[in-house]
C-alpha cells in the first residue's frame, strides 16, 4: 500500500450519505478483485499507522501531523471531524490520546487514485460562484470524481482548471474544488462545490443533518397510482449483483432511506415525477422507484431499458426504441438545490431547467399520449 498524502487525497469533510457517491465508477470499481476492500460505510482505507509499544500519550491530530508529510494539523482536524480518522476501527475526536498498540486508519469515500488529478479545460455550466462555493449544473455523461478507469475527463479535472489549481507534484496551492456530494455519471443536474475547507465542513454538516433541500425530476415506467407518496426502505448493495442496490426489510441490513414523490404529469405508460430526498443513499431514487414497480425510463442498471408498459404493436416498439435513442441514459435530473450559505448563513436556492434530452423525450411522450387520446375519442 503506497504512502498516503492528505494533500493528494484532498481530505476534507465529505457527504458520505448523498446519492450516487460511488455509482459513476461502479462499473469498473468492482470488476477487479485486486482492489482494496471496502470498509464499513462505503469507506476505503488509504493509510494505516501501527503505534509502537513505546509511544507516550499524544493527541491524535498531533500524532498524525508528525507522522505525515505535506499536511497541516488543521487539515487533519477537519479530517477527524469528518469521521475519516479511526482508531481500532472506531471514529475518534481530535483530543483522543494515542496509546501504545493503537491501530490508526485514514479512510476516504473512494479508492486510492493511481495518479494525480490534473487540470483539464472542460466546459462547466456554473450557475453560481463566490469566494467560498460554486454551484455547477453537471451534464449527463460526465463522471464526477476520478476513480479506477476515470483519471481524466471528470468534473474534478474541470474544476481544477476552472479554479486555476492543481494537485500535481509541483502544485503551490493545496486548495481544490471540494465536492460536497455526487450524482451519477448519467444523471444531470446541480452539484455544490466548496472552495475551502471551512466551507466544505459547513456544507457537509448540512447534508449530514438533511437540511439541504434537493428535488429531482424523473420519468418512470408505468402510471403511478397515487398523486404523491413516500417510499421508506433500507438500501444496501444487492448480494447477487454488486453493481446494484436493493431495498431490504427494516432491520440491520442497509441504511435507512426515505424518498418523497409527487406526480407532475401522466402519459399513460410512463409518468413524470418529482422526487424529494429526505435521506441520500447510493442510487436512492432509482432503487426506491424500482422497488414500487416504477423503474426509471432507460435505466439499464434496474431494467428500465426494456419495454415494461405499453402495447405489443411493432409501431409502439419502434416508438420506444426512438425514445431510448433520444435519451440514452436514465431519465433523472437534479433540478433544485436549497442550502444555507456556509459563510453568510443566508438561505440560497437554485433551480435549473430540465435538460434538452429529457425535454425532447417529454415532448415525444406528450404527442404520443395526445394521439392515443384522440384515437380513443374516435
Amino acid at each position: 500500500m503506497k504512502e498516503f498524502d492528505i494533500k493528494e487525497a484532498n481530505i476534507a469533510p465529505y457527504d458520505m450519505e448523498d446519492e450516487e457517491q460511488l455509482s459513476e465508477n461502479d462499473d469498473v470499481l468492482f470488476e477487479n478483485e485486486d482492489f482494496e476492500k471496502e470498509s464499513s460505510g462505503g469507506m476505503f482505507e488509504h493509510y494505516r499507522f501501527n503505534v509502537d509499544k513505546g509511544q507516550s500519550l499524544l493527541r491524535i491530530d498531533k500524532y498524525i501531523t508528525e507522522h505525515m508529510e505535506k499536511t497541516s494539523r488543521h487539515r487533519i482536524q477537519l479530517a477527524i471531524e469528518a469521521g475519516y480518522v479511526r482508531v481500532n476501527d472506531k471514529v475518534v475526536k481530535s483530543n483522543y490520546r494515542v496509546k501504545p498498540y493503537d491501530v490508526i486508519t485514514i479512510v476516504l469515500p473512494y479508492q486510492r487514485r493511481g495518479m494525480e488529478v490534473m487540470p483539464e479545460d472542460i466546459p462547466l455550466d456554473v450557475v453560481y460562484e463566490d469566494n467560498d462555493m460554486l454551484i455547477v449544473n453537471k451534464p449527463a455523461g460526465l463522471v464526477v470524481h476520478p476513480g479506477h478507469g476515470h483519471f481524466h475527463g471528470t468534473l474534478v479535472n474541470a474544476l481544477a482548471h476552472h479554479l486555476g489549481l492543481s494537485q500535481g507534484p509541483d502544485a503551490q496551492d493545496e486548495r481544490m474544488g471540494i465536492l460536497v456530494h455526487r450524482i451519477d455519471k448519467n444523471t444531470s443536474g446541480l452539484l455544490v462545490v466548496a472552495k475551502n475547507d471551512e466551507a466544505q465542513l459547513h456544507l457537509a454538516k448540512q447534508f449530514f443533518y438533511h437540511t439541504i433541500e434537493r428535488k429531482y425530476v424523473a420519468i418512470v415506467w408505468g402510471n403511478v397510482k397515487d398523486d404523491e407518496g413516500t417510499i421508506i426502505g433500507n438500501i444496501a448493495r444487492d448480494p447477487n449483483d454488486r453493481l446494484r442496490f436493493k431495498v431490504f426489510p427494516e432491520g440491520d441490513i442497509g441504511k435507512h432511506a426515505v424518498t418523497h414523490y409527487k406526480v407532475l404529469e401522466r402519459f399513460g405508460y410512463v409518468t413524470l415525477v418529482e422526487c424529494k430526498l429526505e435521506t441520500g443513499r447510493t442510487h436512492q431514487i432509482r432503487v426506491h422507484m424500482n422497488h414500487i414497480g416504477h423503474p426509471l425510463f432507460n435505466d439499464d442498471r434496474y431494467g428500465g431499458d426494456k419495454i415494461l408498459k405499453g402495447t405489443l404493436y411493432a409501431k409502439y416498439k419502434q416508438f420506444i426504441d426512438n425514445c431510448f435513442k433520444l435519451l440514452p441514459r436514465q431519465a433523472l435530473h437534479a433540478k433544485t438545490l436549497g442550502l444555507e450559505h456556509p459563510v453568510t448563513g443566508k438561505h440560497i436556492f437554485f433551480e435549473t431547467p430540465i435538460p434538452e434530452d429529457m425535454a425532447a423525450l417529454l415532448d415525444k411522450w406528450r404527442k404520443y399520449a395526445n394521439s392515443q387520446a384522440l384515437e380513443e375519442e374516435e
